[in-house]
């Protein structure tokens, strides 16, 4: 059967996937959402995809194959660090689980590259994480913690500086400014979470 996925060139544009993962619904463990709010409000070259994930499945894997890069924002716990505390780290950087994965709501971007592997898929996967406060509230609860959200301008930065420095031009969409070194980003006028 001919394998009529797109191949890259070097001379065609880098291919990349911006994953943001969260359950908006369960306060910190949405920064992922959130993010994904604030980076809507960007126009970025061609070849580069946002999407808003909820969780990752492997319903994703053919993105493996189909994308360059794929980045993933999401909530991180257990680090020690203080809420707010960003990380950057490659998918094989996560502790591998000896009880496996326990169901597709638990899939890291690590498991998903694991399976896309046996596939012949692979890619390169860049995670940026921000150290959460409280990612499992009693009861449903929309919104991020105060020391959270004070951060997530910074954790778009990131996303934002990782962009440009793989070449890719980014700009504000109300009014084209270019985005370069250097620029910060301002939260956009929805009501606070």
């Amino acid at each position: 059967m001919p394998d009529d996925r797109k191949k890259f060139s070097s001379d065609s544009p880098i291919r990349i996937a911006l994953y943001c993962v969260g359950n908006k619904l369960m306060l910190d463990d949405g920064i992922g959402p959130v993010v994904y709010e604030e980076l809507s409000s960007y126009e970025f070259s061609e070849g580069v995809d946002l999407f808003d994930l909820g969780c990752l499945t492997l319903g994703r894997i053919n993105d493996v194959c189909d994308y360059d890069v794929i980045i993933t924002v999401d909530a991180v716990d257990g680090t020690g660090h203080p809420p707010g505390t960003l990380f950057r780290y490659a998918p094989s950087d996560l502790a591998k689980r000896a009880f496996g994965t326990q169901s597709l709501h638990d899939l890291t971007l690590s498991d998903l590259f694991d399976s896309a592997a046996l596939l012949g898929y692979e890619c390169e996967g860049v995670c940026l994480g921000m150290q959460v406060e409280n990612a499992f509230p009693a009861e449903a609860t929309v919104g991020l913690t105060p020391a959270v959200y004070e951060h997530v301008p910074d954790l778009v930065d990131c996303v934002l500086a990782e962009l440009v420095g793989r070449g890719v031009s980014v700009k504000v969409a109300l009014g084209g400014t270019p985005v370069m070194n250097g620029f910060h980003h301002q939260m956009t006028d929805r009501d606070r979470l």
